[in-house]
């Protein structure tokens, strides 16, 4: 039964609908972005999908367009993959972290190249930040994603799918 409850809730959340934020629920998220990270303004749309996933849009379709097509067809995504909302703040993926990174001020760590490397194996660095919770990872000019710092380390949340091979 388990099971069957399990599948039911994936499906439930697969074909969950997007939905644009209002200018209200667009303000409360960039005044959490702006608390995490010193990010003034997101420069176009937030789409969700389901309560956690942002997706940044500057396409041409407004709410209403998008709402139409979706009554005909399933739409995954919309736009590129900003981050995701968690209990403990909003963690940003690799792209949100490049399209915001001009405006980054507070709560990044910039690491060398060869940490840089690690990072982007999926390893943690084991390393003592004076910072807690997410992170953005910065190698130079480069932006690499978030992590979640603790005392003695970076998590990672690079996906596998995106994490650079190991050498032989």
């Amino acid at each position: 039964m388990d099971c069957e409850n399990n599948k039911k809730k994936m499906k439930e959340k697969y074909f969950e609908k997007l939905m644009v934020l209002s200018e209200s629920e667009r303000k409360k998220i960039e005044g959490q972005l702006f608390e995490q990270f010193g990010i003034n303004e997101i420069p176009g749309s937030i789409v969700m999908k389901g309560s956690e996933r942002m997706f940044f849009y500057t396409g041409s379709f407004g709410k209403d367009e998008i709402e139409a097509i979706e009554t005909k067809i399933f739409i995954e995504r919309i736009g590129i993959y900003l981050g995701k909302i968690e209990e403990s703040g909003i963690r940003l993926s690799i792209e949100g972290t490049q399209i915001l990174g001009s405006q980054i001020t507070k709560n990044f760590f910039e690491i060398s190249e060869e940490q840089a490397e690690q990072w982007m194996k999926g390893h943690e660095l084991n390393v003592k930040t004076g910072l807690r919770g997410f992170v953005v990872i910065k190698c130079k000019s480069d932006f690499l994603g978030t992590g979640k710092s603790s005392e003695e380390k970076i998590g990672n949340f690079i996906p596998k799918n995106r994490r650079l091979r190991e050498r032989n």
